[in-house]
């Protein structure tokens, strides 16, 4: 991020960037303040956007090839292509010799590092990965906000308003509005406050889904799931995020079972001090061995669906009623 703000500041811009990871704030933010760089200060005439995993590279090509419009530069923007895995080695062989005139920026969630396309990146460009932020980042972070709005709160409501956010900074953001309008009329945020206007993170609704499973409570964990579904989660989605929180679980246990403390245990497995012991006290719940097979079987239901054998939404849904049902 600081070269990033570096390079704009100095304008010393890289003709190829790479921005990807889990936080999709920050990428987003990031993506934004580049563009303008990119363009000088100019307007989106010569930005051309690709989206999606249809994109063609000759198109992408053809594109980068033209000439910009009263402009130095064509700025190519191309988002979630998944073109940084098996497919993107012709985009990758053109960036060794682009255009002069065209400046590429990537916007990925997930990418492969040993792809071509990635390899040439981060030779010939910039690489910026965005991950989760700690829990001193997001504090100072919100903290930075509420201040600028006039706001106070204390450091138990903070911590408790967090613990319900969850740490997606886009969830926070969308979260402090709401608590920033229902407090219009005062300058201190209470945890009534929080209690009353804000929404659980769907990564709670998570955690309490695996806590059901733990309890062998299929109704619950099932509910849970059909809660999400509601809510219009992608049953993908929905698997990702278990197979997260299983993967952070036996993370836990593993450490646990070293006899690593609390605060360790966090800082090793990226969880906020604050619900660290939440995590401890749920894997405690489960044998090691369990949440082995359970990851494995996520993987095999992910391959199900995505090789056609079976929906989305059922093959969620049967994993959830195996690992309830034990």
């Amino acid at each position: 991020m600081q070269r990033i703000t570096e390079d704009i500041k100095t304008g010393q811009l890289k003709q190829i960037y790479l921005l990807c990871g889990e936080e999709a704030y920050l990428v987003r933010q990031y993506r934004d303040r580049l563009l303008q760089a990119l363009l000088g200060g100019g307007d989106e005439m010569n930005v051309n956007r690709f989206e999606g995993k249809g994109v063609q590279i000759p198109e992408i090509i053809d594109m980068a090839e033209t000439l910009p419009f009263f402009s130095d530069r064509r700025v190519i923007v191309l988002e979630n292509t998944e073109l940084f895995r098996p497919g993107g080695e012709k985009l990758a062989a053109y960036l060794k010799e682009p255009a002069e005139s065209s400046s590429f920026l990537f916007v990925e969630r997930g990418v492969d590092k040993r792809s071509s396309l990635y390899k040439t990146v981060k030779k010939l460009g910039y690489v910026a990965e965005f991950g989760r932020q700690d829990a001193k980042t997001l504090q100072k972070w919100v903290c930075g906000i509420l201040k600028k709005e006039g706001k106070q709160i204390s450091s138990g409501t903070l911590q408790f308003f967090l613990e319900g956010t969850g740490d997606d900074m886009e969830n926070i953001r969308k979260e402090l509005e709401k608590l920033l309008c229902y407090t219009l009329d005062r300058n201190v945020i209470t945890s009534e406050d929080v209690k009353e206007i804000c929404v659980p993170q769907i990564q709670n609704h998570i955690f309490d889904m695996i806590s059901a499973i733990a309890e062998g409570n299929g109704k619950r964990a099932l509910g849970l799931y059909y809660d999400l579904l509601a809510l219009r989660e992608p049953p993908m989605r929905i698997l990702s995020l278990i197979t997260r929180q299983f993967s952070l679980l036996l993370q836990v246990k593993e450490l646990a079972e070293k006899g690593y403390p609390q605060p360790l245990i966090g800082e090793k497995a990226g969880l906020h001090s604050f619900i660290a012991g939440k995590y401890m006290k749920q894997a405690s719940g489960f044998k090691t061995e369990f949440l082995k097979r359970a990851l494995e079987d996520c993987a095999e239901t992910e391959h199900a669906f995505k090789s056609g054998r079976i929906g989305d939404r059922l093959s969620v849904e049967l994993l959830i009623v195996k690992y309830s049902s034990r």
